[in-house]
């Protein structure tokens, strides 16, 4: 076969995908949500009836991820065990459980004319969803869009096409069971990239929406070369600015979870800017904390001045997203200086205030274009279930549609249902 025949039988791979989502997005539309809610249910059986042919499956990614040298904690991420599959059926399970957020009335008027005018939730229809390693994605982006009525083109990494594969295989067999069609849930077992590049054109007019979730390669290729919206955050450079009126136990405890307790996470600091009137007093307490757990600090001028062990920060430094035990440290001379430092530096994903002024708080909390902001708590609380909204697929950092977590609810849209009673317009 040659190079041109292969990509035509990848495009007419692709837009027969496409094609079969589309049909069966009215059905899906139109499920009622005990039927949905089977689905996921059985599905979540499935996952737990066939965890050993996963494991199977996965031992097969893990065995090719050590040939080609895959780094340790990149393995890890892949790795699947009976107390990893279960959670991942257990996610799908608590997403069957949710309320169906279709049909929800989100408004609703009368006109002087007779018209009565309601605004309400329906789905957004065909989502691709471009992911990398993690295989659990498979089964927490399927449930989640196909709970708020979507249908799913799912496309993971190549490094878990195996285990990605079986764990589908269990999300068909709960569609099948509930008599929804098999292509609401799709997965692109194709590994050439060329399958994301057709994804992202859209596989002629078929999808609604993308959205990646992945490091900032993947979701800067999305960005970059989408056809159609995308739904993503490119980066979650947040930070933790510590008021001069912090509470200083309060402080060392917040900017040591925010920083440490998960170092990979979007949601992890990666910059701390502290008041230079509480420098010594909160400041240097909290930097001992951050060494003392195996965090390199990078500080400016004024950090370094009072921790010497601290490394000289870079400009490049408040631009860096590090998921790593590493944070650039700033002295800022006040409120307006923190909310400048932020607005000119963040990602627009997660910025807190550690203060016991809660005329400070509200206005850092006004002020800042995040998708979330905090008042005296830990940014590694940017997460769908920490704010009990159930599995989510990301945190969206964009102005339209949804921001912060993603989860069921947010994968809806809305149309206008408008009922006359003969009305015609003069």
């Amino acid at each position: 076969m040659t190079l041109h025949d292969k990509g035509d039988a990848l495009t007419a791979e692709m837009m027969a995908i496409g094609a079969a989502a589309r049909a069966a997005a009215r059905g899906l539309r139109e499920a009622s949500d005990a039927v949905k809610t089977k689905a996921l249910r059985e599905a979540a059986k499935a996952i737990r009836a066939h965890a050993d042919d996963i494991l199977v499956a996965n031992a097969r990614d893990i065995e090719a991820a050590k040939a080609a040298g895959m780094a340790a904690s990149l393995q890890d991420r892949l790795a699947l065990n009976p107390a990893r599959i279960e959670a991942v059926a257990k996610a799908v399970d608590d997403v069957a459980g949710q309320a169906d957020p279709n049909g929800r009335e989100l408004a609703r008027w009368s006109r002087p004319n007779g018209l009565d005018i309601a605004r309400v939730a329906t789905p957004i229809g065909v989502i691709g969803i471009i992911y990398e390693s993690r295989p659990n994605v498979t089964a927490d982006a399927g449930a989640i869009a196909l709970k708020a009525g979507n249908v799913a083109i799912l496309r993971g990494g190549s490094d878990s096409v195996h285990s990605s594969s079986a764990i589908h295989a269990a999300m068909v067999q709960g569609l099948k069971a509930a008599g929804l069609p098999e292509a609401a849930i799709q997965y692109v077992r194709n590994t050439d990239r060329a399958a994301v590049g057709l994804m992202l054109e859209g596989l002629n007019g078929t999808i609604d929406l993308i959205i990646p979730r992945g490091g900032k390669g993947l979701t800067g290729r999305v960005m970059r070369e989408a056809r159609v919206p995308v739904l993503a955050h490119l980066e979650g450079l947040c930070h933790v600015y510590v008021h001069d009126k912090a509470e200083l136990a309060m402080a060392r405890k917040i900017v040591l979870n925010a920083k440490m307790r998960r170092t990979s996470i979007c949601g992890a600091a990666e910059t701390l800017l502290l008041a230079a009137k509480i420098l010594t007093s909160h400041g240097l307490p909290i930097l001992q904390d951050l060494a003392a757990a195996g965090c390199e600090i990078r500080g400016d001028d004024a950090v370094r001045a009072a921790f010497p062990a601290a490394k000289p920060a870079t400009e490049e430094d408040w631009k860096t997203e590090y998921l790593d035990a590493i944070i650039a440290v700033r002295v800022v001379n006040g409120l307006e200086d923190a909310i400048a430092h932020i607005e000119h530096y963040g990602s627009h994903h997660t910025d807190s205030i550690v203060t016991e002024d809660a005329g400070a708080a509200e206005t850092f909390l006004n002020a800042l274009d995040s998708a979330i902001v905090l008042w005296n708590a830990s940014t590694q609380f940017a997460d769908g279930g920490e704010f009990g909204m159930g599995a989510e697929i990301g945190i969206g950092t964009g102005k339209l549609h949804a921001r912060g977590p993603v989860g069921v609810e947010q994968l809806t849209t809305f149309k206008y249902v408008v009922r006359g009673n003969g009305q015609t317009r003069p």
